[in-house]
């Protein structure tokens, strides 16, 4: 029975990665490459088509789905800054020393476009390639052969380009619904990743309580969550102008409700945990909450199939129904917080804004209703990031400490010592395979590096024999061309997924395109040479990651410090008056603003933390006051959407005379807590449990969430907010003393 079961879900997998972006991404490059390749090849000659080919090859990596305004202007650097570095590697082809003098500064150059984040590196991995795959080519005979080389390289870099903008446009929508499908697939795994919380345990009620690989697991998917909504929300949000878009742009505001929904779900689990009658209650509501991550996936899968969803299950009378029995002490003399009994009530309770938020979204799936058009509106352009290429990162980057400056230096060191090294060996006329494994290899990060050198030296190898095994049957022109686009569409296709399989398809794409620019060399040079210049290229790019690195720890103490800033401000803005006030539930962007950055800066320093861990024991940040100070900016995250999901849900069960005063005080201590302080001031003293916004009149029983009055549960968030802001405050003391960065 498991192993049908097991089989279903490999199938459904594989199902969401073949309809995904990516690979219809890789599809739409590979088709490109082949109409060119093929056009070029019957029009001008079959040297002219290989040498298209390769323009078509150097231009792809920016090649990524992508909002229709502003595609053409991130395609254009890479043909613009790659077509001459061609033309000078053509011309310096047979004289080794001026065409290394060329390839140090061009790289010095070229790696400076890391400066520009995700953008840039496409386009430095693109003019990198362009001189590499240049040597890849026979030397030119005389410079009517290099012009006529370029010129057949800079046609098939000029129709893709026009190509890409084409098919971008063309697919735009089903790229827009594919967004929203792996958001909802992500926000599904956060939902069973946080389900698995929903376990018994003798854990004492810290706000750490959870198990470590429990806790690191959660924040490293809403990190990953962080970074997918934002490419969302660039993609989705672009010019709502139609039913469909607004229908996509409204389910996609829905889920970042779900999200905040889902990250105060926890609330209260640490106490519920070490309490053996919970047990009961807390399966049932892991159940519940699986069944809505199993949901969700399904609409997910609804989308990419362009299938009606059925209804969505209503488990509300469900969760009313999960109740804890009352503890007979604290029935005669009430205790100053919540029982259990409550603490599973309220958890029951925000469960079910997780499951309202999934009806709502499976009716604007289903067009049964219409899509809040105010709340679109007003993220519009608010949310989406801009695309034009500004001069500032590249002004910026001028600093002895910045990472992308020191990066370009280590790449140029690299590209350097492996051409000195190719030209020396005896199989020098391949000596480009030592450089783009360089390329591929060296990231900006010690553990990026150190993942791809581990998976590109596995790739070569099955790559390799793979070649070889094709090449040996030789076969013919037309079975070049659709193994060339085939490995092109799964390079490119699983480039950001899965890089392993990357690596054996470019090393396919590359050996068999040197098959074809070389026209008829023997195949059986590929395996042990090419093995050998991998392992070369591989264990420069390893070396050379330890000269003038870019150590995490470099980088803490300015993640630590935006991530309290937004924090704070986060806060300040949600505790503002200003929804209780307002006649209807209109958008705040301050607030969502505010929200987005605190997700995104938090994202940051939990990627960052995570990749510190491969690096050197010597050079790491401190790892427990780090995970400490994450655990506790989700926490307040947790208890801050709990107290704006009453303000804007439920504010008809509060009365603001009584919690105006609370909700400005607590904004005022969290700021006062948050603000950061010199590295050499002592860290403050642990919070005290003294509560913070006390209700009048001694301790008081608190209400069933499920009925009226919801001000004590308001004021119990405020006082927990504040004593995590605390918490938060020592923590950050401890990262940012001068002898731990």
């Amino acid at each position: 029975m498991q192993a049908p079961r097991a089989a279903a879900r490999r199938t459904r997998a594989a199902a969401r990665v073949a309809l995904s972006h990516y690979i219809l991404n890789g599809i739409v490059v590979a088709l490109g490459l082949a109409l060119i390749s093929a056009g070029v090849h019957l029009w001008l000659g079959a040297a002219a088509g290989a040498a298209a080919s390769v323009g078509v090859i150097v231009v792809a990596p920016p090649d990524l789905a992508a909002p229709r305004r502003g595609k053409f202007w991130q395609m254009l650097p890479a043909p613009v800054l790659g077509i001459p570095l061609f033309l000078a590697v053509q011309l310096l082809h047979t004289r080794p020393l001026y065409l290394g003098l060329l390839l140090v500064p061009a790289t010095f150059l070229a790696f400076l476009a890391m400066a520009w984040g995700k953008r840039g590196i496409p386009i430095a991995i693109s003019v990198m390639f362009s001189m590499i795959f240049s040597m890849a080519t026979h030397p030119p005979d005389n410079l009517a052969l290099a012009l006529a080389t370029t010129k057949y390289f800079a046609l098939g870099a000029g129709l893709y380009v026009l190509w890409s903008v084409a098919a971008n446009s063309l697919l735009n929508a089903r790229y827009r619904t594919q967004w929203v499908a792996d958001v909802m697939l992500a926000v599904a795994a956060l939902m069973r990743t946080q389900a698995r919380q929903f376990a018994a345990n003798d854990d004492t009620g810290d706000v750490r309580a959870a198990p470590p690989s429990q806790l690191g697991r959660v924040l490293v998917d809403q990190a990953a969550l962080a970074d997918q909504l934002q490419s969302a929300r660039n993609f989705v949000l672009e010019a709502p102008n139609t039913p469909r878009r607004q229908q996509l742009a409204a389910m996609l505001m829905v889920l970042l409700e779900m999200r905040d929904h889902l990250v105060a779900s926890e609330l209260d689990l640490d106490a519920l945990r070490a309490h053996p009658a919970s047990a009961p209650a807390l399966a049932r509501l892991r159940l519940i909450l699986t069944e809505l991550a199993g949901e969700m996936a399904a609409l997910a899968d609804a989308l990419l199939w362009h299938r009606t969803p059925p209804p969505a299950l209503d488990r509300n009378a469900l969760l009313a129904d999960i109740h804890l029995p009352q503890d007979e002490e604290s029935e005669r003399a009430p205790r100053l917080g919540p029982t259990e009994a409550m603490l599973t009530r309220g958890i029951a309770n925000r469960i079910g804004h997780l499951n309202n938020e999934l009806i709502h979204l499976t009716e604007l799936a289903r067009g049964e209703r219409e899509p809040d058009l105010a709340v679109v509106r007003a993220n519009w352009q608010m949310f989406v990031s801009p695309t034009e290429w500004s001069l500032a990162p590249f002004l910026s980057v001028w600093r002895w400490d910045a990472p992308p400056l020191r990066h370009a230096i280590r790449a140029t060191l690299a590209i350097a010592l492996g051409y000195a090294i190719a030209v020396g060996l005896p199989w020098g006329s391949h000596d480009y395979w030592i450089l783009l494994t360089i390329v591929v290899v060296l990231r900006g990060s010690f553990s990026q590096t150190l993942e791809r050198r581990n998976h590109r030296v596995a790739g070569t190898l099955l790559g390799c024999v793979l070649s070889v095994g094709l090449l040996s049957a030789h076969p013919s022109p037309l079975m070049l061309l659709i193994c060339v686009s085939l490995a092109q569409a799964i390079a490119h296709g699983f480039a950001v997924r899965r890089y392993l399989v990357t690596a054996v398809a470019a090393t396919v794409l590359g050996l068999v395109q040197a098959h074809i620019l070389y026209a008829g060399m023997s195949p059986t040079f590929a395996l042990g040479e090419r093995l050998l210049d991998t392992l070369i290229g591989a264990g420069i790019a390893w070396a050379l990651s330890y000269v003038l690195p870019s150590w995490e720890r470099t980088q803490i103490p300015m993640l630590v410090t935006r991530t309290l800033t937004a924090q704070a401000r986060h806060a300040r803005v949600a505790l503002g008056l200003g929804q209780l006030k307002a006649t209807d539930n209109s958008p705040e962007l301050a607030w969502r603003l505010a929200r987005r950055e605190a997700y995104d800066s938090l994202s940051a320093l939990v990627q960052a933390t995570q990749r510190s861990l491969s690096e050197p024991r010597a050079v790491q940040p401190p790892i427990e006051p780090l995970e400490h100070l994450q655990a506790h900016s989700y926490q307040l995250l947790a208890q801050l959407s709990a107290v704006k999901s009453m303000l804007v849900l439920r504010r008809d069960r509060l009365t603001p005379s009584e919690i105006e005063g609370p909700l400005a005080r607590t904004a005022e201590r969290i700021e006062a807590a948050l603000r950061v302080r010199p590295a050499d001031v002592p860290a403050p003293p642990a919070p005290s449990g003294a509560s913070v916004t006390p209700s009048t009149g001694g301790p008081v029983r608190l209400p069933d969430p499920f009925e009226n009055n919801l001000n004590p549960w308001l004021l119990r968030r405020l006082d927990l907010a504040t004593r995590i802001a605390s918490q938060l405050e020592v923590d950050a003391a401890r990262i940012l003393r001068p002898d731990t960065v």
